[in-house]
């Protein structure tokens, strides 16, 4: 499974993300986007190894406060999904 993400991760854009974003009505600004275009790629590894523990609110100053609730919805939602396949 991890190889699996490892290669998308790899493979992954700033459009891609963009995209998800979108189609969670998750809005971001070109910084926001650079952010969390950066931050997935240094840290997936990390937050996969131990999603449960991995604390999201750390990084509210790097959203807007519109952006963050639902931010923070759909980890939720994926990590409530996904979990068991970690």
């Amino acid at each position: 499974m991890y190889n699996l993400i490892e290669r998308y991760i790899n493979k992954m854009s700033k459009e891609d993300i963009y995209n998800f974003a979108q189609s969670k009505n998750i809005y971001l600004t070109e910084s926001e986007l650079d952010y969390t275009y950066d931050f997935i790629k240094k840290n997936y590894q990390t937050m996969l190894q131990n999603p449960k523990l991995f604390d999201i609110n750390r990084y509210r100053s790097n959203y807007s406060e519109e952006n963050f609730p639902k931010i923070v919805k759909v980890y939720q939602e994926y990590l409530q999904k996904y979990s068991n396949y970690l």
